[in-house]
């Protein structure tokens, strides 16, 4: 009774931070806007419809879902430091973008990110075959092989994107910003509600395949069939948020880590922390990109990438002593 009542209090104190920094970015910015304006002044009224409600609702979604993907390819990896980051999802994404540039020019968005989905999840089924056939299983290799994938990936599609004189178009994908989310451009996003939803419906059997292949057969469970399912999970929340807001690096590889560290592996437990503590962080570090230099903007990918690549660092080091 004692620790329940812990976690209820923990998770209350993340539903406060992350509704304190909701408010908080929804009355940041360039232009002023009070809550009390919002009532007598109808061109603020539309502005923060069109812009700050689309942007917070975008960094809420794609944090949470960013931080379960990474918890989901964490368990059926078996290795903490695997994540869209570190296994070429980020890049696999991209890349499916850039073909659909090439092969259909006119594509919406939502063609953008079916191409985006495609490849995403066969490079995250290759690079399960890649790490299946290592035999060296120490587990800062793997990521490490991970992250090769992601960059020989990421030079395919910067040559094949240089032969058809399109680099330009493919910049924006490369690095994560929330400057442009406005209304009738995010709401691809919505698609990752449903996948955390059937994420937790499914959590006991990622638990369960996080043990292993033997152990998940030994209790009738079909280990294909969850991992296919996980891995499109993740290939889908991937590519929904870079066709959005483009790549947004190490949030699916740092917020899995901290919340196990504190309330363990049971995916079912951990993932309303994971989903808080994910969108929170990303609302954190985009009001702080809008801060810092104000009234310029700091991309979220470039605030994300330096706090992100510390903190991996810091695990690494830890893992390996």
């Amino acid at each position: 009774m004692k620790n329940n009542h812990y976690d209820q209090k923990i998770l209350f104190g993340f539903v406060c931070v992350t509704l304190a920094l909701v408010w908080v970015s929804l009355f940041t910015g360039i232009k002023n806007i009070q809550f009390s304006e919002l009532f007598t002044d109808p061109e603020k009224w539309m502005f923060f419809m069109i812009s700050r409600f689309p942007r917070t609702l975008s960094l809420v979604l794609i944090g949470a879902g960013l931080s379960i993907a990474g918890f989901i390819m964490q368990q059926i990896a078996q290795n903490k430091f695997v994540s869209p980051t570190t296994a070429g999802s980020l890049d696999a994404a991209k890349m499916g973008i850039l073909f659909s540039l090439i092969l259909l020019p006119q594509a919406t968005l939502i063609g953008k990110m079916i191409s985006a989905l495609l490849f995403t999840f066969l490079a995250s089924l290759v690079f399960m075959l890649i790490i299946r056939k290592v035999k060296f299983r120490n587990s800062v290799f793997i990521p490490l092989a991970g992250i090769m994938f992601g960059n020989i990936l990421g030079a395919i599609a910067t040559f094949f994107a240089y032969k058809n004189n399109i680099v330009q178009n493919t910049q924006e994908w490369m690095l994560g910003d929330f400057s442009a989310v406005m209304q009738g451009q995010y709401e691809t996003i919505y698609l990752i509600l449903p996948i955390v939803i059937l994420t937790y419906i499914y959590a006991d059997r990622l638990t369960i395949v996080g043990m292993g292949d033997s152990f998940a057969r030994n209790l009738g469970l079909s280990y294909g069939t969850v991992v296919n399912m996980g891995l499109f999970a993740v290939s889908l929340i991937v590519s929904a948020s870079v066709v959005t807001v483009g790549a947004i690096p190490f949030v699916g590889l740092v917020i899995p880590n901290i919340v196990s560290m504190i309330l363990g592996d049971n995916l079912r437990k951990t993932l309303p922390y994971s989903a808080l503590v994910g969108a929170a962080f990303l609302l954190f570090c985009d009001i702080l990109g809008r801060i810092m230099i104000f009234p310029y903007e700091i991309p979220i990918g470039m605030m994300v990438g330096v706090i992100g690549g510390i903190t991996f660092l810091i695990l690494i080091i830890k893992k390996s002593r």
